[in-house]
């Protein structure tokens, strides 16, 4: 019962995560379900399996409040199921005792690439309004699908910052984009999953407990976003999944990483992603400063006490991250 308790706070604190940034839901709860000692295969399937029903529910949010575009989500979800369908496939293939390493890799790549970005860019807003092509969108789909089920997440990481980088979809259709498509990709997933695998290893209860959380998570997730901005809450993230995914590859047979060497390499990475957040906390106070100042709200020379709100757009100039 403990068990499903803390699987199901890991659901809602992933949640929470996802609703800040709008991705991390399923690199979240995979690397924190392998640290409990989960099959790397049945982790991924666990998660895909939860992340049926939270993402037909974020879907459903998401267009209910317009934040959809559904030629976006077509043109993505689409490539990005096959992609699913291919990464379910080939973990569902691997040796355990080869999977936990790769699937940690890719995690520990994907929790470097959010640390990077969100520490030093955030997400740029600044160019809207055209067309995306489809000769972008279905690789990008086909890429982070297979990434998404090989990595046990990995939709929102590759896909969320691809399109906002691109800039030309406003971010709330962005986040509500990629969200929709990706109930596609996370039943396509598990689908392959109980394809290779049937029900061998994974835990419904689990599961269930995943679900639970998410759901529960998804109202709070809202108010999240405008008490914590993504520019903060990004860096932190990042730092965990480095952090936790360093920990799993340095206890693998292949490296037998010496405890003490082990232990400062740990020390190293926890001090890096806290000198992180203190960065990315300061680069968002100077950013809200320099935007309030921009629009003539305050002198100069009066100090900024609201930092740690969350970004709002003011006058012509929507801040990054």
């Amino acid at each position: 019962m403990r068990t499903l308790v803390l699987i199901a706070l890991v659901g809602l604190a992933a949640q929470l995560v996802d609703g800040g940034l709008g991705m991390a839901y399923g690199v979240t709860t995979s690397t924190l379900l392998l640290m409990i000692g989960a099959n790397p295969a049945a982790a991924s399937a666990t998660v895909h399996l939860a992340e049926v029903g939270t993402t037909l529910a974020s879907g459903l949010s998401h267009w209910k409040f317009g934040n959809v575009d559904w030629r976006v989500v077509a043109k993505i979800g689409f490539p990005g199921a096959v992609g699913g369908f291919l990464g379910a496939t080939v973990l569902s293939t691997l040796d355990a005792s080869v999977a936990r390493p790769v699937m940690s890799t890719v995690l520990l790549v994907l929790g470097l690439y959010i640390l990077y970005r969100f520490t030093f860019k955030g997400l740029s807003r600044q160019r809207l309004g055209r067309k995306i092509p489809a000769k972008f969108l279905s690789p990008l789909g086909l890429f982070a699908g297979f990434i998404d089920a090989t990595g046990g997440g990995g939709w929102g990481p590759v896909g969320t910052p691809a399109l906002l980088a691109d800039g030309r979809l406003e971010p709330r259709k962005v986040v509500g984009s990629v969200n929709t498509a990706e109930f596609m990709v996370t039943v396509a997933a598990s689908l392959g999953f109980l394809l290779h695998l049937g029900s061998q290893g994974i835990n419904f209860d689990w599961v269930g407990a995943l679900l639970i959380g998410g759901v529960i998570a998804a109202p709070i997730a809202a108010a999240l976003v405008k008490v914590i901005p993504a520019r903060v809450l990004g860096p932190a993230v990042g730092a965990l999944i480095v952090l936790t995914n360093t920990r799993t590859l340095l206890s693998a047979d292949a490296l037998a990483a010496p405890a003490l060497a082990s232990r400062m390499v740990l020390l190293a990475i926890a001090v890096m992603g806290a000198a992180a957040v203190v960065y990315a906390i300061r680069a968002h106070r100077a950013l809200v400063r320099a935007d309030v100042v921009a629009a003539g709200a305050v002198d100069p020379s009066t100090p900024a006490t609201d930092s740690l709100v969350a970004d709002q757009p003011r006058r012509g100039r929507t801040p990054v991250g």
